[in-house]
């Protein structure tokens, strides 16, 4: 019998990989449009969810106080998921994965502006390594002007106001009605890119897209259950295995080899954000950012 600790090592093992694999078939879909991509994460997202809604809320398990705060949260989630979709597409795995590490950098900033927090010296100079490890990583694309680069960074600016929303919405709201909302609007959203053209899939490709949505949404309810089991300080570290994965992915199929410079500015970006995490919990907060939510 696996005790506490165990289970939630073991949620967060398969929730990385989950959202490892997603990346994965994000990246291989490029002969698809990223509407239809879109869809099978929306649709096929909603899937896990509606297996948590209480017998009791069947009926009317779509109702909120609270539908503002829920709307902002999937503005900027989407905005952060197309981001993300895109950079897939167009960058090196382990580069997109590496920049996507500095989204607690981001919740720092935001915390200040929308939750009035005080954030003090040590966590300035972890967001200011941070922001050079992001620069490190970047520079191949400033210096080429390749504008791929700059999504993965819009992706941590709406991961971090997602975080954020999500904190307030946590204290009155179920965790399956915040994903059942967004995997809606992700669909919804797909439907306005029907007249570009949508293609039609082989069985195959149908079965790979459709497990872009399920890894997703699975990915977020394991990452809630490891934290459920387990101290957060724990388990989170766990998290940084989605490099060691995005190496090997990379390498195996799409010959990609991390440069010197990703390597390095992947180090302080993870040291960034694993000390504001730290600080984060010796505050008691235990903020915790899911990766697609």
């Amino acid at each position: 019998m696996l005790s506490k600790n165990q289970l939630g090592f073991f949620y967060m093992f398969i929730s990385v990989c989950a959202f490892s694999l997603m990346d994965v078939i994000v990246k291989w879909s490029d002969d698809y449009p990223v509407g239809q991509v879109l869809f099978f994460r929306g649709f096929c997202g909603m899937i896990p969810i509606l297996f948590l809604i209480p017998k009791d809320r069947f009926i009317d398990f779509y109702k909120t106080e609270r539908p503002f705060l829920h709307l902002k949260r999937c503005i900027a989630g989407l905005i952060a998921l197309i981001s993300i979709f895109v950079a897939l597409r167009n960058l090196p795995l382990a580069t997109v994965v590496s920049i996507t590490f500095a989204a607690p950098i981001f919740t720092t900033i935001f915390s200040i502006f929308l939750l009035n927090e005080k954030v003090r010296l040590y966590r300035w100079l972890a967001v200011l390594v941070g922001f050079i490890g992001v620069i490190v990583i970047s520079e191949p694309g400033l210096t080429s002007l390749n504008i791929y680069y700059l999504y993965p960074i819009i992706f941590c600016l709406g991961l971090s106001y997602v975080a954020i929303t999500i904190r307030k919405l946590s204290t009155t709201e179920p965790v399956w009605l915040i994903g059942f909302f967004f995997s809606f609007s992700i669909m919804i959203l797909s439907f306005l890119t029907f007249y570009q053209g949508w293609k039609m899939p082989s069985l195959i490709d149908l079965s790979l897209l459709s497990m872009i949505g399920i890894l997703g949404g699975l990915a977020n309810l394991w990452l809630t259950q490891s934290y459920k089991f387990s101290e957060v300080s724990l388990v989170t570290p766990l998290k940084y295995l989605a490099l060691v994965f995005a190496i090997i992915f990379g390498y195996f199929i799409w010959n990609e080899i991390p440069t010197i410079k990703t390597l390095i500015g992947a180090f302080l970006v993870i040291t960034s954000s694993f000390i504001i995490f730290r600080r984060e919990m010796y505050l008691k907060k235990q903020v915790s950012i899911s990766r697609h939510e």
